[in-house]
């Protein structure tokens, strides 16, 4: 029997690009005999309230082919969203997301798919170069991939995109995550599993404007920082440990001079702002400390599962177990 591959695009006002991605993706298909002989695939579409003729052009496509599905939202939720609805959906042994705007090649979906036949339970496609990327984006982009992998302790690939392909085993996994604030590879790349990568050079966008401007890309890396590291919610207290430590030496050191040995005169205003100084990191440190609080209660909110079980033969052993203590002592 053909393995069924399924191949998630969010869509939105894309009306121009739907017809040239979906031609590029049945030519490829068509062309690679291993492809249209070993597996069967199907298209899900995911129109994200679009405001353009998008969702008439998927109907269109659709009617002519029974592999081509939709799904529509009532509104515009986002990428993250449109592309967790197309894995919740998926029906294949395995997933592949891709972009509608022709950034990500279809003429490597062969390549995906064969790393995955190869043992990778998770296939990751790193961009090289993306021309037409502003300078600004791509500075943004090194300073966030810094201070992601400096302070948490799930280890994001820089350049690493949604183009990406997911073994069954991982997209049943992936339905279990509940958390609404999130970014999908991140969360991939939190549950780890077995990997490889697939290097590609992004081309410029054909037609259409980006859906994900400035402001949102920066409104996902903070809620990617938050989601992955608890290290924000920490911060008050280190930082009133340091200026605690650092006012309660100075303070020391004032009373030393001044009152013991009489080699130094402080006036009344010093005094009383090293003082305020010190209270200040004493309730950073309380700030801290009620932080570790709102930590706990954060990580039972997502409700993320405890860890995750790639394969294992409990089941045989338990049953053993069970006849060993049903059957009769001699």
């Amino acid at each position: 029997m053909k393995k069924l591959i399924s191949i998630i695009i969010p869509v939105f006002n894309e009306e121009k690009n739907i017809p040239l991605i979906y031609v590029e993706i049945i030519n490829v298909w068509r062309k690679h005999i291993n492809l249209s002989s070993s597996y069967d695939c199907e298209v899900i579409f995911v129109n994200d309230g679009s405001e353009d003729n998008s969702l008439a052009e998927l109907e269109r496509i659709s009617e002519r082919d029974e592999r081509v599905k939709i799904i529509d939202f009532s509104r515009n939720f986002g990428k993250e969203m449109a592309v967790t609805a197309g894995i919740n959906h998926c029906r294949g042994s395995a997933c592949l997301s891709m972009d509608a705007d022709l950034q990500h090649p279809a003429e490597l979906i062969p390549e995906f798919i064969a790393k995955w036949e190869k043992g990778a339970e998770v296939v990751i496609g790193i961009r090289k170069k993306n021309k037409g990327e502003g300078l600004v984006k791509k500075i943004g982009s090194y300073f966030f991939y810094k201070i992601i992998n400096g302070i948490s302790r799930t280890k994001i690939i820089p350049n690493a995109t949604d183009f990406r392909l997911l073994d069954r085993i991982v997209i049943n996994e992936f339905n279990k995550l509940s958390e609404k604030n999130r970014m999908t590879r991140a969360l991939i790349d939190w549950m780890g599993f077995k990997r490889d990568y697939v290097y590609f050079s992004a081309s410029e966008r054909l037609h259409g404007k980006a859906s994900y401007n400035f402001l949102n890309l920066v409104r996902l890396a903070f809620n990617s920082i938050i989601s992955l590291s608890l290290f924000p919610l920490k911060l008050a207290g280190y930082l009133g440990i340091v200026i605690t430590l650092l006012s309660g030496s100075l303070g020391i050191f004032i009373f030393i001079e001044d009152y013991v040995l009489g080699r130094m005169e402080f006036s009344g205003p010093a005094i009383l702002a090293v003082i305020i100084l010190f209270l200040v990191g004493i309730i950073l440190i309380c700030l801290g400390l009620m932080a570790l609080y709102i930590a706990n209660i954060h990580t039972e909110v997502i409700n993320r599962p405890m860890y995750i079980v790639r394969k294992s033969n409990i089941k045989v052993q338990m049953s053993k177990l069970g006849k060993e203590k049903n059957s009769p002592s001699l």
